[in-house]
């Protein structure tokens, strides 16, 4: 049987969701589930003021109200900070009592029969404000005139890396500064928070929830209230997008728990889009001052980064992440001094969380931009300023002056590669026809290259089992938790190039505590070289357990006993086909007849991150009458090192090109100058579709790494982190003619069409 590794395999798991549909928290039909009530959550319509009264009476007596809870009933003080190393003065209350930070913050909780009365009875609430000075912005957060949490003193949540000083730049014949704004989004995935639960027969309690860790969410509901770990069965089912945001859980989700435990009655929470928009965990948030230094031969010589953090009101995985921005500031490239600083400060707005990159994407849109920047200030084509500044081929693994141990890469390679299929010159010399004759529609060239950390420092190590049933399949039990990214069909893969078991006759099993307890779960571009390496290493365990049986079955030593794979069977070493042979089926009914079983476990850590790297360019036509940007071309070079399906692999870069050139052209989560949010549903928050994507033109690069045995590094964030700094220089490459310089995302036409007026202005007030 020749090996799937490489190979272009259709997800197994998509037959199910492609004709019966997925599974998700809100179709769960448990019986334990049956009778459930309702919960729903009043929420702050204030972004920063002190709760001077809360009146639910009228609340109690609505149709269908079974349950009102506030912050004085529950008598529960804090959730516990997802990051413990931040000011704990900043814990988030699990219903606000006493002053609410950000519009969205629950304050009443209220159980209803049906899930359309709660929205009903939650309008009979009356929350009484006495309204306090508000902090919309991080720049006005750091000030400290206002603010949000006076018992710690200060709107700082955090700080990274050190001042510094300008003297790495003393010898720079050319210095360019500039402000850049990596935006707030929205996550927006399509199936919003969910949680069920229920105690079952036994007093456990069972909770269904849309989340990327289960065992993670079980560990931190049972820490917050005190319980015992295998007291609590959490089960994630179909998970309908989580990109970073539902690693949590959230207090809602927990509460949940709470009650459900509290009362004894089985109860079910579905947030609405609109309450998913505002009391989401958002992405992004950096403020960036970006400085670098060098010689008119383009060689660059420094970089700085300083980075203003917005956390939101209660500071949680956001507030860590310019930790990730600081250790990648360099990018691809070996500039000698790099420095960066980062502070994260507290805002009456939503929490900030990991999103589709955690700090790598702003990193490199950083260092992107900043590149472009020099090459445009010194006369010199972007592609050549960064292909004289690439860490050379031969000098992996290199160590940058932040810290990051890059294991292996050929960047030089990737902007080759991706510059050849671009057809890169004719882009040129078509842009330069174009604003030769004037012409309405110009285009614009953007190139960008990254490198990323996947499995980093936090990613911990990763759970398998591989265990034969009785009839010959087998069943991997795994402690990742997919939501798109393809494991079943993956992990199949893996255990069958070991086993010589047909894909139809391995089940992968996750997402369920009680039958995979250990787990660290999906984030961080981690699953494949963590998780799969642990399903390689726990079926070659059972294949080394299957020969021992299978040799005395055939009354051979065990190293006479190989593997057939074609046939699926074990044979003598040297049989020829047609010999004695046992199957898989003989082999575990043996072994469960000397009362055992085929089935080892394995936990695989890596002793260091992976850093997958690529070369983006983007190609964007203009509309200079009306600032309408179109993203006519995009190429991509990612890679991954080695590919154990290159289907599933452009899936993961596709998903990740599509979330990245959504910031850099239309996606936003604003909000004004009193914190009140404006982009709270799909009508006014731009979420990309197919419809404004052209078709990517992927091209195949594999440097298998040396820090697992799949030689596999994290794809699943890598096109999010490529594609944003590509399409955002390609944009301000097509406003160029017009004098800009730079251009904050996104790159709607509203704003493009400001910079280009602002250009033809300042070109007639020139001329006179």
């Amino acid at each position: 049987m020749a090996s799937l590794h490489g190979q272009r395999v259709v997800r197994q798991e998509d037959r199910a969701l492609l004709t019966r549909g997925g599974t998700y928290v809100a179709d769960v039909a448990d019986p334990l589930l049956d009778g459930a009530a309702h919960v729903t959550f009043v929420r702050s319509t204030m972004a920063h003021a002190r709760i001077t009264g809360i009146d639910v009476e009228g609340v109690r007596t609505a149709p269908g109200v079974v349950g009102v809870f506030t912050a004085a009933d529950l008598g529960l003080g804090f959730a516990p900070m997802a990051v413990p190393v931040l000011p704990p003065a900043m814990a988030r209350p699990w219903l606000a009592g006493e002053v609410v930070r950000f519009v969205g913050e629950p304050i009443v909780v209220i159980l209803t029969e049906r899930r359309d009365q709660g929205e009903d009875a939650a309008e009979q609430a009356i929350i009484d404000y006495e309204p306090l000075p508000v902090v919309a912005h991080p720049e006005d957060a750091r000030n400290d005139e206002v603010l949000l949490f006076p018992d710690h003193g200060s709107n700082t949540a955090a700080v990274f890396g050190d001042e510094g000083d300008a003297s790495e730049f003393a010898d720079c014949e050319v210095v360019v500064r500039e402000r850049l704004v990596n935006q707030r989004v929205a996550v927006a995935p399509l199936e919003v928070r969910s949680t069920a639960a229920a105690v079952g027969a036994d007093g456990r309690l069972n909770v269904w929830m849309s989340t990327q860790a289960p065992q993670s969410a079980r560990h931190a509901i049972t820490r917050a209230f005190g319980w015992e770990l295998d007291s609590v069965r959490l089960i994630a089912p179909d998970v309908g997008g989580g990109f970073g945001a539902k690693i949590g859980p959230y207090p809602e989700e927990m509460l949940v728990a709470w009650l459900v435990r509290h009362l004894g009655r089985p109860l079910r929470w579905l947030e609405t889009r609109s309450e998913n928009m505002v009391a989401m965990g958002h992405g992004r948030g950096q403020i960036q001052h970006i400085t670098i230094g060098g010689g008119r031969d383009g060689v660059v010589l420094a970089y700085r980064l300083d980075i203003l953090q917005d956390s939101g009101a209660y500071p949680s995985m956001g507030a860590f992440l310019p930790y990730m921005t600081r250790v990648m500031a360099a990018g691809v490239y070996a500039i000698p001094n790099v420095a960066c600083h980062a502070t994260s400060v507290v805002t009456n707005t939503m929490t900030t969380v990991a999103y589709r990159g955690a700090g790598r994407p702003e990193a490199t849109a950083a260092i992107e931009r900043a590149m472009d920047l020099f090459a445009a200030e010194i006369g010199m084509s972007p592609a050549e300023v960064r292909r004289r500044n690439l860490i050379d081929v031969a000098s992996f693994p290199h160590t940058t002056p932040t810290g990051a141990v890059y294991d292996i890469g050929d960047y030089r390679r990737a902007l080759d590669l991706v510059l050849d299929a671009a057809g890169y010159d004719e882009l040129l010399a078509e842009q330069a026809s174009r604003r030769a004759s004037g012409a309405v529609r110009q285009i614009g060239i953007g190139l960008a290259l990254y490198v990323e950390i996947t499995a980093g420092p936090t990613a911990g190590k990763e759970s398998a089992r591989v265990e034969i049933r009785p009839d010959g399949r087998a069943m991997v039990f795994t402690g990742t938790s997919p939501h798109g990214q393809g494991h079943e069909t993956s992990w199949a893969m893996i255990a069958s190039d070991v086993l010589g078991i047909g894909l139809d006759d391995i089940e992968v099993i996750h997402g369920d505590t009680d039958l995979v307890p250990r787990g660290m779960g999906t984030m961080g571009s981690r699953s494949l070289q963590l998780g799969g390496s642990a399903v390689l290493e726990a079926s070659e365990q059972v294949l080394d357990l299957a020969r021992r049986v299978a040799a005395e079955l055939l009354g051979v030593g065990v190293d006479d006993v190989v593997l057939d794979h074609d046939a699926g069977v074990f044979r003598q070493a040297h049989d020829a086909v047609g010999g004695a042979s046992v199957s898989w089926q003989q082999v575990a009914v043996a072994a469960a007849g000397e009362g055992g079983s085929l089935a080892a476990g394995a936990d695989f850590q890596a002793s260091t991150p992976t850093y997958p790297f690529g070369a983006h360019v983007a190609v964007v036509e203009l509309d200079s009458e009306t600032g309408l940007v179109t993203l006519d071309r995009f190429i991509a070079v990612d890679d991954a090192g080695r590919v154990l399906n290159p289907l599933i692999a452009e899936g993961q870069r596709h998903g990740g090109i599509a979330q990245g050139a959504a910031q850099a052209l239309c996606e936003e989560m604003v909000y004004d100058d009193d914190a009140n949010p404006l982009t709270t549903t799909f009508a006014d928050y731009t979420f990309i579709s197919a419809c404004e994507l052209p078709s990517f033109e992927l091209v195949a690069m594999e440097t298998p790494t040396p820090v697992n045995p799949l030689g596999a590094k994290g794809v699943g964030e890598s096109g999010t982190i490529g594609s944003t700094p590509a399409v955002q220089n390609a944009v301000v490459d097509a406003l160029s003619p017009w004098g800009v310089r730079h251009l904050d995302m996104p790159a709607t036409p509203q704003r493009v069409w400001r910079a280009i007026a602002a250009g033809h202005d300042l070109s007639s007030r020139q001329g006179t």
